[in-house]
Protein backbone atom coordinates (compact mmCIF):
# COMPACT_ATOMS: atom_id res chain seq x y z
CA UNK A 1 0.00 0.00 0.00
CA UNK A 2 1.32 3.56 -0.87
CA UNK A 3 2.96 5.53 1.88
CA UNK A 4 2.35 9.35 2.33
CA UNK A 5 5.55 11.73 2.73
CA UNK A 6 3.46 14.84 2.06
CA UNK A 7 1.85 16.23 4.93
CA UNK A 8 -1.37 17.45 2.87
CA UNK A 9 -2.05 14.13 1.17
CA UNK A 10 -1.88 12.22 4.60
CA UNK A 11 -3.67 15.03 6.72
CA UNK A 12 -6.15 14.12 4.03
CA UNK A 13 -6.16 10.10 4.25
CA UNK A 14 -5.76 10.62 8.15
CA UNK A 15 -9.81 12.68 7.62
CA UNK A 16 -10.93 9.47 5.43
CA UNK A 17 -9.83 6.87 8.09
CA UNK A 18 -11.35 9.15 11.03
CA UNK A 19 -14.84 9.80 9.30
CA UNK A 20 -14.84 5.96 8.97
CA UNK A 21 -14.87 6.37 4.52
CA UNK A 22 -13.86 3.73 2.79
CA UNK A 23 -10.43 4.18 0.16
CA UNK A 24 -7.80 2.69 -1.42
CA UNK A 25 -4.27 5.04 -1.47
CA UNK A 26 -2.93 5.13 -4.84
CA UNK A 27 1.11 4.95 -4.69
CA UNK A 28 1.28 8.65 -6.78
CA UNK A 29 5.28 7.84 -7.08
CA UNK A 30 4.48 5.67 -10.01
CA UNK A 31 3.07 6.52 -13.46
CA UNK A 32 0.72 3.76 -15.34
CA UNK A 33 0.98 2.82 -18.93
CA UNK A 34 -1.90 2.90 -20.69
CA UNK A 35 -2.71 2.91 -24.71
CA UNK A 36 0.92 4.22 -24.83
CA UNK A 37 0.39 7.15 -22.88
CA UNK A 38 2.46 7.60 -19.36
CA UNK A 39 -0.68 8.81 -16.93
CA UNK A 40 0.28 10.16 -12.93
CA UNK A 41 -1.02 8.24 -10.31
CA UNK A 42 -4.34 9.73 -8.93
CA UNK A 43 -4.16 10.19 -4.85
CA UNK A 44 -6.97 7.95 -3.68
CA UNK A 45 -10.15 6.06 -4.90
CA UNK A 46 -12.87 6.66 -2.17
CA UNK A 47 -16.16 5.21 -2.17
CA UNK A 48 -17.92 7.85 -0.92
CA UNK A 49 -21.15 9.65 0.26
CA UNK A 50 -24.68 10.32 -1.89
CA UNK A 51 -23.64 7.01 -3.87
CA UNK A 52 -20.35 8.59 -5.69
CA UNK A 53 -17.22 6.99 -5.92
CA UNK A 54 -14.58 9.11 -6.51
CA UNK A 55 -10.95 9.13 -8.08
CA UNK A 56 -9.00 11.48 -5.85
CA UNK A 57 -6.32 14.27 -6.63
CA UNK A 58 -5.20 15.60 -3.08
CA UNK A 59 -3.48 19.13 -4.05
CA UNK A 60 -1.92 20.78 -0.55
CA UNK A 61 -2.21 24.75 -0.46
CA UNK A 62 -1.04 27.29 2.52
CA UNK A 63 -3.88 29.38 3.45
CA UNK A 64 -2.34 33.08 2.09
CA UNK A 65 -6.13 34.78 2.12
CA UNK A 66 -9.37 34.49 4.02
CA UNK A 67 -10.65 32.99 0.59
CA UNK A 68 -8.76 30.07 0.66
CA UNK A 69 -8.92 30.25 -3.73
CA UNK A 70 -5.59 29.36 -4.68
CA UNK A 71 -6.07 26.57 -6.87
CA UNK A 72 -3.47 26.03 -9.00
CA UNK A 73 -2.26 22.40 -10.36
CA UNK A 74 -0.08 21.18 -13.15
CA UNK A 75 -1.29 20.35 -16.70
CA UNK A 76 -0.19 16.42 -16.21
CA UNK A 77 -2.64 16.36 -12.74
CA UNK A 78 -5.55 17.14 -15.13
CA UNK A 79 -4.81 15.23 -17.95
CA UNK A 80 -4.07 12.39 -16.08
CA UNK A 81 -7.15 12.85 -13.97
CA UNK A 82 -9.33 12.69 -16.88
CA UNK A 83 -7.78 9.80 -18.25
CA UNK A 84 -8.52 8.31 -14.73
CA UNK A 85 -12.14 9.13 -15.30
CA UNK A 86 -12.39 7.55 -18.88
CA UNK A 87 -11.11 4.20 -17.44
CA UNK A 88 -12.92 3.83 -14.50
CA UNK A 89 -16.42 4.28 -16.18
CA UNK A 90 -19.32 6.33 -14.84
CA UNK A 91 -19.29 4.40 -11.54
CA UNK A 92 -16.53 7.01 -10.68
CA UNK A 93 -16.36 10.64 -10.98
CA UNK A 94 -13.01 12.47 -10.86
CA UNK A 95 -12.36 15.28 -8.03
CA UNK A 96 -9.59 17.35 -7.32
CA UNK A 97 -9.68 18.29 -3.45
CA UNK A 98 -7.50 20.86 -2.42
CA UNK A 99 -6.50 20.59 1.40
CA UNK A 100 -5.88 23.76 2.54
CA UNK A 101 -3.17 24.05 5.93
CA UNK A 102 -5.21 26.95 7.89
CA UNK A 103 -2.67 26.47 11.30
CA UNK A 104 -0.75 29.81 11.45
CA UNK A 105 -3.74 31.95 10.28
CA UNK A 106 -3.23 35.31 8.77
CA UNK A 107 -4.86 38.29 11.02
CA UNK A 108 -7.92 38.21 7.92
CA UNK A 109 -8.21 34.53 8.81
CA UNK A 110 -8.82 35.37 12.17
CA UNK A 111 -11.44 37.79 11.76
CA UNK A 112 -13.33 35.62 9.82
CA UNK A 113 -13.12 32.75 11.72
CA UNK A 114 -15.40 34.90 14.29
CA UNK A 115 -17.37 36.42 11.23
CA UNK A 116 -20.71 35.32 11.02
CA UNK A 117 -21.67 33.61 7.90
CA UNK A 118 -24.35 36.82 6.77
CA UNK A 119 -20.90 39.31 7.23
CA UNK A 120 -18.60 37.14 5.22
CA UNK A 121 -20.92 36.59 1.88
CA UNK A 122 -19.42 34.62 -0.89
CA UNK A 123 -15.91 33.45 1.70
CA UNK A 124 -15.81 30.03 3.88
CA UNK A 125 -16.95 30.65 7.28
CA UNK A 126 -13.80 28.97 9.51
CA UNK A 127 -15.89 29.18 12.91
CA UNK A 128 -18.66 26.74 11.24
CA UNK A 129 -16.40 24.61 8.66
CA UNK A 130 -14.96 22.54 9.85
CA UNK A 131 -10.99 21.97 10.44
CA UNK A 132 -9.63 18.63 10.69
CA UNK A 133 -6.42 18.57 12.99
CA UNK A 134 -3.35 15.88 12.05
CA UNK A 135 -0.50 16.19 13.92
CA UNK A 136 -0.57 20.27 15.19
CA UNK A 137 -1.74 21.59 12.11
CA UNK A 138 -5.19 22.40 10.73
CA UNK A 139 -6.87 21.73 7.51
CA UNK A 140 -9.95 22.65 5.36
CA UNK A 141 -10.68 19.99 2.70
CA UNK A 142 -12.58 21.71 -0.13
CA UNK A 143 -13.47 19.96 -3.69
CA UNK A 144 -13.99 20.80 -7.43
CA UNK A 145 -15.38 18.40 -9.97
CA UNK A 146 -12.71 17.66 -12.61
CA UNK A 147 -15.86 19.16 -15.10
CA UNK A 148 -16.27 22.72 -13.48
CA UNK A 149 -12.81 22.81 -12.75
CA UNK A 150 -12.12 22.23 -16.56
CA UNK A 151 -14.23 25.02 -17.76
CA UNK A 152 -12.68 27.83 -15.85
CA UNK A 153 -9.60 26.63 -15.78
CA UNK A 154 -6.64 29.10 -17.36
CA UNK A 155 -2.62 29.12 -18.38
CA UNK A 156 -0.84 30.26 -15.16
CA UNK A 157 2.36 29.32 -16.51
CA UNK A 158 3.63 28.12 -19.66
CA UNK A 159 7.20 27.20 -18.88
CA UNK A 160 6.00 25.27 -15.53
CA UNK A 161 2.58 24.09 -17.75
CA UNK A 162 0.08 25.08 -15.05
CA UNK A 163 -3.30 26.13 -14.98
CA UNK A 164 -5.55 28.03 -12.37
CA UNK A 165 -9.25 28.89 -12.10
CA UNK A 166 -9.80 32.57 -11.32
CA UNK A 167 -10.65 32.85 -7.37
CA UNK A 168 -14.29 34.20 -8.28
CA UNK A 169 -15.12 31.28 -10.55
CA UNK A 170 -13.15 28.84 -8.66
CA UNK A 171 -15.59 29.61 -5.16
CA UNK A 172 -18.66 29.46 -7.52
CA UNK A 173 -18.08 25.60 -8.13
CA UNK A 174 -16.29 24.36 -5.03
CA UNK A 175 -17.61 22.33 -2.13
CA UNK A 176 -16.83 21.54 1.09
CA UNK A 177 -15.93 17.80 1.75
CA UNK A 178 -16.82 17.37 4.84
CA UNK A 179 -20.75 18.40 3.81
CA UNK A 180 -20.32 15.98 0.38
CA UNK A 181 -18.64 13.10 2.07
CA UNK A 182 -20.25 13.04 5.91
CA UNK A 183 -23.84 15.07 5.43
CA UNK A 184 -26.02 14.03 5.87
CA UNK A 185 -25.50 11.91 8.82
CA UNK A 186 -26.97 8.55 8.64
CA UNK A 187 -27.62 6.29 11.53
CA UNK A 188 -24.13 3.81 11.90
CA UNK A 189 -26.58 0.67 10.47
CA UNK A 190 -27.21 2.53 7.15
CA UNK A 191 -23.68 4.19 6.88
CA UNK A 192 -22.74 0.40 7.45
CA UNK A 193 -24.80 -0.81 4.49
CA UNK A 194 -23.55 1.73 1.84
CA UNK A 195 -20.04 1.28 2.95
CA UNK A 196 -20.21 -2.25 2.64
CA UNK A 197 -22.20 -1.83 -0.69
CA UNK A 198 -19.27 0.79 -2.00
CA UNK A 199 -16.62 -1.39 -0.93
CA UNK A 200 -17.68 -3.95 -3.74
CA UNK A 201 -17.65 -1.90 -6.56
CA UNK A 202 -15.38 -3.53 -8.99
CA UNK A 203 -12.84 -1.97 -10.85
CA UNK A 204 -12.40 -1.88 -14.74
CA UNK A 205 -9.32 -4.29 -15.58
CA UNK A 206 -6.78 -1.48 -16.45
CA UNK A 207 -7.41 -0.26 -12.80
CA UNK A 208 -6.94 -3.44 -10.98
CA UNK A 209 -3.49 -4.16 -12.66
CA UNK A 210 -2.05 -1.07 -11.66
CA UNK A 211 -3.20 -0.83 -8.29
CA UNK A 212 -2.54 -4.99 -8.06
CA UNK A 213 1.36 -4.27 -9.06
CA UNK A 214 1.58 -2.08 -6.11
CA UNK A 215 0.16 -4.49 -3.80
CA UNK A 216 2.67 -7.08 -5.16
CA UNK A 217 5.76 -4.69 -4.08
Amino acid sequence: MARRWNHYDLSFEMYLRDRGIPYIAVDETRRALLAQASLKSMDYIVYGARGQNLLVEVKGRKARTSQLSENWVTADDLISLRRWEEVFGKSFRAVMVFAYDVTERTPALQRLATTSSHEAVGEPNLASEPCFTHQGRDYIFHGVWMEDYERQVKVRSSRWETLWAPAAAYREVRFSMEDFLVAPVLSSDTLSGVHAARATVPLPAAAQFHLQAELNE
